[in-house]
């Protein structure tokens, strides 16, 4: 596969370490000369260009490219990036990184981006998943769909604890996708029971996580 990524600083040559080491051609595109680095990206592809111009991205033949990585600091370059590599070259797959929370509503297929990392969004979400008990948090928008993937810690005061998982009503369209207990893997079949201090993982539409949260844990959500 091949993909160009935007912005060569340090979240750029990360994602495009990781990358070549799944196999994947990377092009790393900056327009600062101080950013182009080879020698820390040796694997890589250079281009000194300025991502939010057409004739950049002819030079970068994005036109062949399967992704676009649009990973620099700065949310308008970001944005302008996606969208002239979907419009114009017609990538199939786009990221845009989101450096400011106020702007990640734009981040959308409008604009061309077909997913959203907001890094800010990440890591709060990283800090509630690790302290909180009894919360929906969420950890991830899909783009097809008004759907997210969600996590809870089951607390000891759910009426379903020890409960099998086929005999817990959950709200129609919400399926119980993993159970994570003592670092292991549980696939959630109808007989597999939730204990506390259960991780559960779920899809869920948008409208229908404080249903869930209501159900697991009333005491918290006044269920």
């Amino acid at each position: 596969m091949r993909v160009a990524i935007a912005g060569a600083g340090a979240v750029g040559r990360s994602i495009a370490r990781e990358l070549i080491m799944n196999g994947h051609d990377i092009l790393l595109i900056d327009k600062d000369p101080n950013s182009i680095k080879p020698e820390r990206v040796p694997d890589a592809e250079w281009l000194l260009a300025d991502s939010c111009e057409m004739s950049s991205l002819e030079e970068a033949r994005l036109d062949q490219c399967d992704v676009v990585i649009a990973a620099t600091g700065d949310d308008k370059a970001n944005l302008v990036t996606a969208l002239l590599a979907k419009t114009e070259f017609g990538v199939p797959r786009t990221v845009g990184r989101v450096n400011h929370p106020n702007n990640e509503w734009l981040f959308t297929e409008a604009w061309g981006v077909d997913v959203n990392v907001s890094t800010p969004r990440i890591m709060s979400a990283l800090v509630e998943e690790a302290v909180t008990v009894g919360d929906l948090v969420r950890l991830f928008t899909f783009r097809q769909g008004n759907a997210n993937l969600v996590e809870m810690t089951l607390p000891a005061d759910s009426p379903y604890v020890g409960k099998p998982a086929g005999l817990i009503p959950f709200p129609e369209n919400c399926a119980l996708v993993t159970i994570l207990r003592d670092g292991q893997v549980y696939v959630p079949d109808a007989e597999q029971p939730v204990e506390a201090g259960d991780e559960l993982l779920f899809v869920v539409p948008s409208d229908l996580e404080d249903n869930l949260e209501r159900l697991l844990a009333p005491t918290a959500h006044g269920g």
